[in-house]
């Protein structure tokens, strides 16, 4: 049986402007379900998943919170995140007709202490808020804020994921039959000292590395958009069905949009030779046909 990592995009978990409500995760949850318990009878399944708005609510309720207790480092909170959004995912799968067993696996990631993401902030977390309150967020909470489309969001450091900590465990359980999610929200960022980082991962990288140590023999990034577009947002617009990824690298920039995701699924190809595919989660199985979203591979 073949190996495939799938990432899931905050779609699939949150809609863009929804309340962050257990009812409402649970509800977009739900709508993925269907088709990664499809997945998970052909292939052995790992799954990965963004946790921007729940890292950033969960840090909104520290700073709710008036005793005389420190807000909790990023660290800490990517880890609450990791094992609310992994139990969520794994209560709902573990339900379908003929499911493999379902384990999340608490993985932290390694990240290098003199990464220039720590020096400037780009990963969107949190919930979007109108432009005209930039000066007063940055004021009263210490944040920077940047301009996400029309809406106005915090961002943290996103260092570059180095090393999967736990892969050892991943792999042990995918060779047991196991539907793994693991490296929720990008993994916990841990420096080489063994101290937590004041960041966030990338989910999409850290899916890359991921599908990489272990030898995946596809990665599927699953995001808004149904494929990589070629000239977006003009009457020429269109999809592009199949590239290579010297094709795609005007593509890869740190746009904070599809560019990650493209030098996610980039830099996999070009090491494994293997793979990937970007589209959307309601298309999953057209996209692995070649019937919709985008495949970078090689040829």
């Amino acid at each position: 049986m073949k190996t495939l990592v799938v990432a899931l995009g905050g779609n699939a978990l949150l809609q863009r402007g929804e309340a962050l409500t257990v009812e409402n995760q649970y509800r977009n949850i739900d709508s993925a379900v269907p088709a990664l318990a499809r997945l998970a009878k052909h292939y052995r399944l790992a799954i990965v998943h963004g946790n921007g708005p729940q890292v950033g609510l969960l840090a909104l309720q520290n700073l709710a919170y008036q005793e005389s207790v420190a807000p909790y480092p990023l660290d800490v909170l990517v880890a609450e995140s990791q094992g609310m959004i992994g139990y969520m995912l794994a209560q709902r799968l573990s339900t379908e007709a003929d499911m493999p067993p379902v384990t999340t696996v608490m993985t932290r990631i390694a990240v290098a202490k003199d990464d220039p993401a720590f020096s400037t902030p780009e990963k969107f977390i949190g919930p979007v808020y109108a432009p005209e309150q930039q000066t007063q967020l940055e004021a009263c909470h210490g944040w920077t804020m940047k301009r996400d489309g029309k809406h106005l969001r915090r961002v943290v450091p996103s260092p570059l994921p180095q090393q999967i900590m736990d892969i050892n465990a991943i792999e042990l359980l995918l060779q047991a039959g196991h539907v793994v999610i693991c490296s929720g929200g990008g993994g916990v960022p841990v420096l080489e000292s063994g101290a937590g980082a004041e960041a966030v991962i990338d989910k999409d990288l850290a899916a890359a590395l991921l599908a990489e140590r272990i030898q995946a023999d596809g990665l599927v990034i699953l995001t808004d958009a149904d494929a990589v577009y070629q000239h977006w947002g003009t009457p020429q617009q269109r999809a592009i069905r199949q590239a290579t990824p010297q094709e795609l690298a005007p593509f890869a920039k740190a746009d904070g949009a599809m560019g990650p995701k493209v030098a996610a699924v980039s830099g996999y190809v070009t090491r494994l030779g293997k793979p990937a595919w970007i589209g959307a989660l309601s298309r999953i199985e057209e996209t692995l046909a070649g019937q919709a979203g985008t495949c970078i591979s090689l040829e």
